[in-house]
């Protein structure tokens, strides 16, 4: 899905107060990893991802992880990457993003 720049700025201050969920280690992206940020966009939607090795290929593992996960990259900072993907299910969403405020 593509996002607007301002959906891409609230996901990215919203990202912000979280704590890495997924943390991609020395062998890279695997299937494990996708499973396991898969699994964690279900119950978040909105994830975040610390590369500990492979520093220095950090966007082209996030766009990897994007394709084998079929969870959207929202942006990359650093080692840290944040992907987003809005829950099916209406009662279960955290985040509006057309209106691009927090549902509590």
């Amino acid at each position: 899905m593509e996002y607007t720049s301002a959906q891409r700025a609230f996901l990215r201050s919203s990202a912000q107060r979280l704590s890495p969920v997924v943390m991609v280690g020395k062998e890279g992206v695997t299937a494990a990893v996708a499973k396991a940020l898969c699994d964690a966009a279900d119950c978040h939607e909105l994830v975040k991802v610390r590369f500990q090795a492979h520093k220095d290929e950090v966007k082209e593992l996030s766009f990897q992880l994007e394709k084998a996960s079929g969870v959207d990259l929202i942006v990359t900072t650093g080692f840290t990457a944040i992907f987003f993907r809005q829950a099916k299910e209406a009662d279960r969403r955290r985040y509006d993003i057309k209106r691009l405020s927090v549902i509590d």
